[in-house]
């Protein structure tokens, strides 16, 4: 959690809240294209099954880390909808990772469209069916408004 709160207080002025409408995981038709988006993109490295890689928290001899999951066993429901927005968009760097840190996330602007983008956000949003992470992400909505 220490890591999210340090993503979180260099962000700047975040919006509202934690969840996006643009990343709307009812929108079915936007869950489809981000499905789709997401098989091209990112299933190659993050998995079929949303699982990443194996051992994600533990680091390859390159001194990187492996792609993490998107589903609940992974961390990327504790960030915010723009974050991953924009961990998307541009790649895993400053204000969101250290100066000079290096990773294996490519940056997908000018690869991905916003609407992608986002479009695989609803995606990965739509297998967060739990009660757990659907009442710590009404927590972080609450605290992002509340700073």
């Amino acid at each position: 959690m220490l890591a999210t709160a340090i993503l979180l207080s260099a962000c700047g002025e975040p919006p509202a809240g934690a969840d996006d409408p643009r990343a709307d995981p009812g929108d079915a038709a936007k869950v489809a294209l981000g499905a789709k988006v997401y098989a091209q993109q990112c299933e190659a490295c993050h998995g079929a099954r949303l699982e990443g890689q194996p051992n994600w928290r533990s680091r390859l001899p390159s001194g990187r880390l492996p792609a993490p999951p998107h589903d609940e066993s992974g961390h990327t429901w504790h960030h915010p909808d723009y974050v991953l927005f924009a961990i998307t968009k541009n790649g895993l760097v400053p204000p969101y990772a250290p100066k000079d840190y290096e990773s294996d996330m490519p940056a997908f602007a000018g690869k991905l469209s916003d609407e992608e983008i986002w479009a695989v956000l609803a995606y990965i949003k739509s297998h967060w069916r739990s009660a757990d992470v659907a009442a710590a992400r009404v927590e972080m909505t609450r605290s992002l408004r509340d700073r």
